[in-house]
């Protein structure tokens, strides 16, 4: 039989919303050529490849786009730890241990949430890239830049919403991506929305690694250090975030949508 692969929503608990991820269980080796076909044979935003290794609760983690490979990805991780606590390759009652690109992270189960612990992004206000602006169809408020990602910031959720990038023309600017936030209003701490053409994707649903940067940058406009925020894409996502010194804590929910396996020979 071939490897076991999965689809999951993530930072949701309603079907067919939040970001679906592939994950696939991998046993011995495969090549980077493999893993990144089967990335792009997937067609969402990350699919996850996950390897055991011979610690318990231990696995190789690594995230491609239908286009690249990734050094770091909230939501497929979420979706890994999701499918290893599900097939009972993994025990709940314990941390799971990823190793991966962005070095160790790891991912506890809390009364039907799970919480992964994550590098933070630190921020550095930037000249607005030219052409930025018109790209995405706004006037920013603030504009800063973390290790990957460009963040936008306007004055309200409606503007977030409304957001009708020019993909093409915003894949012309050098960054994996643009995170574009707004205070969230009554309901959230703060919303935000994720363009990464460059990286094969006009629009992430809901984005973890983006929450390592937007963490920092709400922690010092709020004067708080936990958060509700919501991703106000198309299908959306509702995630905890907790600043924790150099550390991100995302939480969020998840719901297994497909399973089967990949046929043998590939």
């Amino acid at each position: 039989m071939g490897f076991s692969i999965y689809q999951v929503d993530a930072f949701t608990d309603t079907p067919f919303t939040g970001n679906p991820a592939a994950v696939c269980l991998l046993e011995g080796d495969r090549s980077d050529a493999w893993m990144q076909a089967l990335g792009a044979e997937m067609n969402v935003s990350e699919t996850a490849i996950v390897r055991f290794r011979e610690e318990s609760n231990a696995f190789d983690l690594r995230w491609f786009t239908p286009v690249m490979e990734v050094d770091l990805c909230g939501h497929a991780t979420l979706a890994a730890a999701h499918v290893l606590w599900e097939k009972g390759e993994a025990s709940i009652d314990r941390a799971i241990v990823f190793h991966t690109r962005s070095g160790i992270l790891t991912a506890i189960h809390q009364h039907e949430w799970i919480e992964l612990d994550f590098p933070a992004d630190p921020l550095s206000e930037v000249p607005t890239p030219p052409g930025m602006e018109a790209a995405l169809g706004l006037r920013a408020a603030y504009v800063a830049k973390g290790r990957d990602d460009y963040l936008v910031v306007v004055e309200s959720v409606q503007q977030v919403r409304d957001l009708a990038p020019d993909f093409q023309q915003l894949a012309s600017i050098p960054g994996r991506g643009f995170i574009v936030t707004a205070p969230g209003g009554s309901e959230f701490d703060f919303v935000s929305r994720f363009f990464a053409p460059r990286a094969g994707i006009d629009e992430d649903p809901v984005t973890g690694s983006a929450h390592c940067t937007l963490a920092g940058y709400w922690q010092g406009r709020l004067g708080k250090t936990t958060f509700i925020a919501r991703q106000i894409s198309k299908r959306g996502g509702t995630l905890r975030v907790e600043v924790a010194g150099n550390r991100v804590i995302l939480g969020g929910q998840a719901m297994m949508i497909l399973q089967g396996k990949l046929c043998d020979g590939f």
